[in-house]
This record gives structure tokens, C-alpha cells and sequence, in this order.
């Protein structure tokens, strides 16, 4: 040793955030086409899990078969959007998905990408049965949870605050938006200049914390939905 001061180098690595937009219930002519202007001018990437009935409306196919022109994913979120698979007899199930993955696929979006209808956001046993498990299984699809539900069709004061909270509390944060006249439209603009602010990365994949079922295989994330081992 010299006596003089021992020098030490940090280095200072910031970790990104990674976030994946989901718009669900969907499409809503004339708030639909909005959302994917503003994506469109920030070249944000999103999903979204459209409602299979709202696809027999012409305006809002039209709506979802821009989304898939523009890049973005396209999954099914139920057929009625009316009964959770928790609390479904087996044949609903069956329906819900036969019908929702028909017309998702008729239109280019992906047959196989599936998010369950949650109540607003349960993880619960009232989300998904043992019957409609062993069919996302069978079938090979993939199905997408969530772990920010911010609330933008019914608190339109707090839902930012909430989603950016929910962003800076994980390294990778699954939102749940709505592209209905009470979403998340409004104030989509705020809610991106706040996570650009933030130096996010946006994903259209999502992670296995969110994801129980990718392709037919069950990951760490199983057990959330409270159907038993796989």
C-alpha cells in the first residue's frame, strides 16, 4: 500500500422497465380507431383481447382488423363477456371459446391468445375451471393474465396514478386497459408521456407471472388459476 486512498468505480446500472399494454372488451367503433391513432404516432405496441359478439358489428371489425394491420397482437376475451369460466357449465366454456377463436381468426388476429374474463380483475376461483384449463391446454393456447388492473373505466381521476404506481412497483408490468367510451381513451396521451418519461420498454410479450398457460404448456403461474396441479 501506498497510503493513499483506495479508489473505488461504481458502475450504475439502471434497470428498465418493461411494460405490456392489453386493451380489452373491445372493439368499440370510434374509441378503438382513437386508441390506435395515438399508438399509431408513438409507435407503441399493444394487445388487445376483443370481445368475440363485438366483431359481428361491421364498424368495430373494421376497428379490430386495422389493429391487426398496424402491427398489433389481437386475442379473443370470451365470446359474451357475461360469465367468468369459474362459474361456467362446461358446454358455455366450450362455446365461449370455439366462437371467440373462429371469428378472432377469421379476422388475422391470433386464434390461440386468450385472456378470461375476470370480473374487473379477480384471480380467484370464480375465473377459471378445470374444464376450461385442460381446454386452453389441449388446444395449445395461450392464456394472459394481468398484475396492473388501474381502473380506467371507473375512476377516471385516479386510474393513471394507479397504473404509473403499479410500473414503477415491478420490473415488468402487464396493464389492463379498455378501449370503451368510459376507458382508457382520454387519457391514454398522459398515461404514455408518463411512462416515456419513465424510459419504459413496451413488450407485446408478457411474462410467465402473468401468462399460467403459453401454448398449451403451464408455467410457474399455474396455480393461479385455482383449478389444481396441472
Amino acid at each position: 500500500m501506498n497510503g493513499e486512498p483506495t479508489q473505488f468505480r461504481f458502475s450504475l446500472h439502471r434497470v428498465q422497465q418493461v411494460v405490456s399494454l392489453t386493451f380489452d372488451n373491445g372493439p368499440t367503433a370510434g374509441v378503438t380507431e382513437r386508441v390506435l391513432d395515438i399508438l399509431s404516432t408513438r409507435a407503441v405496441p399493444a394487445t388487445f383481447f376483443v370481445v368475440g359478439s363485438n366483431l359481428a358489428d361491421p364498424h368495430g371489425r373494421r376497428a379490430a382488423e386495422r389493429a391487426v394491420a398496424d402491427g398489433h397482437r389481437l386475442g379473443g376475451h370470451t365470446w359474451s363477456h357475461t360469465i367468468p369460466f369459474g362459474q361456467a357449465d362446461d358446454a358455455t366454456v366450450d362455446s365461449e371459446l370455439e366462437h371467440t377463436s373462429e371469428a378472432v381468426g377469421a379476422i388475422g388476429g391470433d386464434p390461440l391468445l386468450f385472456r378470461p374474463f375476470g370480473l374487473g380483475g379477480v384471480t380467484d376461483e370464480r375465473l377459471m375451471s378445470r374444464h376450461g384449463a385442460d381446454r386452453l391446454r389441449a388446444g395449445g393456447y395461450t392464456c394472459v393474465l394481468w398484475n396492473s388492473v388501474p381502473g380506467d373505466w371507473c375512476d377516471e381521476d385516479g386510474w393513471v396514478d394507479r397504473a404509473v404506481d403499479d410500473v414503477i412497483a415491478q420490473p415488468w408490468t402487464v396493464v389492463v386497459l379498455h378501449d370503451l367510451p368510459v376507458g382508457a381513451a382520454d387519457r391514454l396521451d398522459e398515461l404514455l408521456d408518463r411512462l416515456d418519461a419513465l424510459g419504459v420498454e413496451f413488450s407485446q410479450d408478457t411474462p410467465d407471472e402473468c401468462t399460467p398457460i403459453r401454448a398449451g404448456a403451464p408455467t410457474a403461474s399455474f396455480a393461479v388459476l385455482g383449478v389444481g396441479d396441472p
